[in-house]
């Protein structure tokens, strides 16, 4: 790799040299030129590395983890010295300063390079005041010779990758376990509300409201279940493979050493890959990952569209509940207002399905030893976390927590349904029990009423037998 050189300047900068020349870079900086160019170079998105702290600090535990490994297999080429100001500077990100200093956009050409690098300058930079020396003088801890030392941007970029997505993971899940206490706690509150559950939009048979909570609730543990299942891909890595899988450059040992050093210090068990060469050119673990936020999704935008609808109305619609109102909803209709935090949670959900679509691609775009559409993957996974857990957070502060149930127009329901001539199959077979919904459908008569004119019933048998509460397993 280019050595990079620093020329001391009185003019607020300091001139740093690489591969493609002498650059100027501001005296107050921690990165250095090869960041300096990348932030010239990929004004893309506007969105930057440092929205996204995960990737940021599972760099910071990599390069650690790297430096630890190299000072036990060669103090000579990282003296303790310098392992100290290293240790020192990856706590500072890991605990969340500096993070500004990460100013170049998530979308970006050379597979991860430019963040790779980014990492490498800052804690470099930050190394040497804690080594009591002055930003740019590489001499003493250098972005390639010490804190990237026996590393390539291929297996350091995607280790940390790994890292990160574990750490927004347990963001994630750790929001979305709030939701479903709120779902359950309604859930709770509306066990008694009896209401008719739907099915093809038609009605079918009673339920209760709370169950239909319960159901909600249910179907996002299933999917946090599989968000903490799927960490186990997240948990391999490439790291000593350096460019290809080779371990070119990398001392005898530090592969193994690395993967150990990085489990300590996330508290998960990393685990070296069995094949670097297929590690380092595999990115299926993304498209795993990607995939599952996907089924959150879809799981949360159907939630939110029953939401919607079971709050339709209030005069022309099913209005069996009420979401809380956060906004008036129209310019032009007075008195409206409408149901904008599932509505934006679906907005949310549809981009993460296509998120997941962009991921796939970059996946299948990789050639040969290294997919360069890594940076791409990593920008939709980490977006994806970071809208799914503030729409999380949305949809329980300012929806389900708030929803009442508007309990006379669900018993109504109940009461006047066809519905429930479901539960006089077994005691009157099927074609009776057809022609008395048909009678009622065409007469605008209740079920319970053609079943006492027709004497096909006692008063007892119908108490027992048409009694919503006992049809809806409550």
């Amino acid at each position: 790799m280019p050595v990079t050189k620093r020329r001391l300047s009185a003019s607020g900068v300091r001139k740093e040299h690489d591969l493609l020349g002498i650059k100027a870079v501001p005296a107050s900086a921690y990165y250095g030129v090869q960041t300096a160019r990348a932030m010239e170079n990929f004004d893309i998105s506007g969105t930057k590395v440092s929205a996204y702290p995960e990737i940021i600090q599972g760099l910071a535990m990599v390069k650690m983890a790297a430096a630890r490994a190299n000072y036990e297999c060669d103090p000579r080429a990282l003296p303790r010295r310098v392992l100290k100001g290293i240790e020192a500077a990856c706590q500072d990100l890991i605990d969340g300063r500096f993070h500004d200093q990460f100013d170049i956009d998530v979308f970006q050409g050379g597979a991860g390079t430019s963040t790779n690098m980014a990492a490498n300058e800052i804690i470099a930079n930050r190394a040497l005041e804690h080594m009591g020396k002055r930003r740019g003088q590489y001499e003493f801890c250098s972005p390639h010779d010490h804190v990237n030392l026996a590393q390539s941007t291929n297996d350091a970029y995607p280790s940390s990758l790994h890292v990160a997505m574990m750490l927004g993971n347990e963001r994630l899940t750790t929001e979305l376990r709030e939701l479903v206490r709120s779902f359950e706690r309604k859930g709770r509150q509306f066990r008694r509300v009896l209401k008719m559950g739907r099915t093809q939009l038609q009605d079918a048979v009673p339920m209760t409201l709370g169950q239909e909570f319960d159901a909600w609730a249910r179907s996002l543990t299933d999917e946090i279940a599989t968000l903490r299942a799927v960490e186990r891909v997240l948990c391999e890595v490439n790291m000593g493979g350096t460019a290809i899988g080779t371990g070119l450059n990398a001392p005898k040992g530090f592969a193994r050493r690395c993967a150990r050093h990085l489990a300590r210090i996330t508290r998960r068990p990393i685990r070296l890959a069995d094949n670097l060469v297929e590690a380092t050119q595999d990115t299926q673990c993304f498209v795993l990952y990607a995939s599952v936020l996907k089924s959150l999704a879809i799981k949360l935008s159907k939630t939110c569209n029953d939401l919607r609808l079971l709050s339709s109305g209030p005069r022309a619609g099913l209005f069996e509940i009420n979401l809380p109102p956060m906004q008036p909803g129209s310019s032009i209709m007075p008195g409206k207002v409408n149901p904008v935090i599932p509505e934006v949670v679906n907005q949310v959900c549809y981009r993460v399905i296509g998120n997941d679509l962009a991921v796939t691609m970059a996946a299948e775009a990789g050639q040969l030893q290294l997919n360069v559409m890594e940076p791409v993957m990593a920008a939709c996974i980490f977006e994806s976390q970071k809208m799914l857990m503030n729409a999380s957070r949305s949809l329980r502060e300012h929806c389900i927590d708030g929803i009442t149930a508007n309990e006379k127009v669900c018993r109504s329901s109940v009461e006047n349904s066809i519905g429930i001539v479901t539960a006089l199959n077994p005691v009157l077979g099927y074609d009776t029990a057809t022609e008395i919904a048909a009678e009622a459908l065409r007469s605008g008569r209740g079920v319970v009423e053609l079943v006492r004119e027709r004497k096909l019933l006692t008063d007892a048998q119908i108490r027992r037998v048409l009694d919503p509460r006992a049809m809806s397993g409550r």
